[in-house]
């Protein structure tokens, strides 16, 4: 794969990630467990962000201590609220996983196929598709903050990471 692409893909879906871990921190203790579902839709974001990586995702299994609920046909909710700590850590093993798979990121694997039951998109689609989903839930969060605390994490141009 062109070397420029991966860093260009890198620092744009990195760059989504920061912005993402920055509306988890900037969140007071007292809006994390709240009705607005702060720490869930940050949760939900991190899952899925862990899932789309997953190359063969029949094989996807998150991390301890998070659990399969986000595939639950009827909305089940993980059984207790996860920490900040624990979810920036989850965070961090997203961006880990990202970056690495970018990093060593080849044309055959790009036009391979990520396939689900209701997917079925090349690996390229799927990043991309990814990236969205993050930006899409970083901005929730961040309407979120604006509403409850009048404060927002400013925009990321990209990452701060390198890929190499």
């Amino acid at each position: 794969m062109d070397p420029s692409l991966k860093e260009t893909l890198w620092k744009q879906f990195g760059a989504s990630i920061d912005m993402l871990e920055n509306a988890i921190q900037l969140c007071p203790p007292g809006c994390w467990d709240t009705k607005t579902q702060f720490w869930y839709i940050a949760y939900h974001c991190l899952f899925y962000l862990d899932y789309y990586l997953t190359l063969e995702p029949d094989k996807f299994s998150p991390p301890p201590p998070y659990g399969f609920s986000e595939f639950d046909p009827a909305g089940a909710m993980p059984d207790r609220t996860y920490t900040k700590e624990e979810l920036l850590s989850y965070l961090q093993h997203g961006r880990a996983k990202c970056h690495d798979l970018i990093a060593g990121m080849t044309d055959e694997v790009l036009r391979s196929r990520w396939v689900n039951a209701y997917k079925n998109y090349s690996v390229f689609e799927i990043l991309l598709y990814n990236m969205r989903h993050v930006q899409h839930h970083a901005a929730q969060l961040n309407l979120l903050l604006r509403k409850e605390i009048n404060d927002a994490p400013l925009w990321v141009s990209q990452t701060k990471w390198e890929l190499a």
